[in-house]
């Protein structure tokens, strides 16, 4: 299994739903805090998926 390096756009769109995660379970946000958990896990698919997929 060879890994590739993501893009920088998935990267980045992991690291935001990871923040958005963390921020969700530390601050009441309505619509966001009851995903928190999920935020985190989708942002780390997207950067699992980013570095299996070539060219994602």
């Amino acid at each position: 299994m060879n890994l590739s390096e993501p893009k920088q756009i998935t990267f980045w769109i992991a690291v935001v739903l990871a923040v958005l995660g963390i921020l969700a379970q530390l601050v009441t946000i309505p619509v966001l805090s009851g995903f928190a958990f999920w935020l985190v896990v989708l942002g780390f698919i997207v950067l699992f998926l980013g570095n299996i997929l070539k060219g994602f």
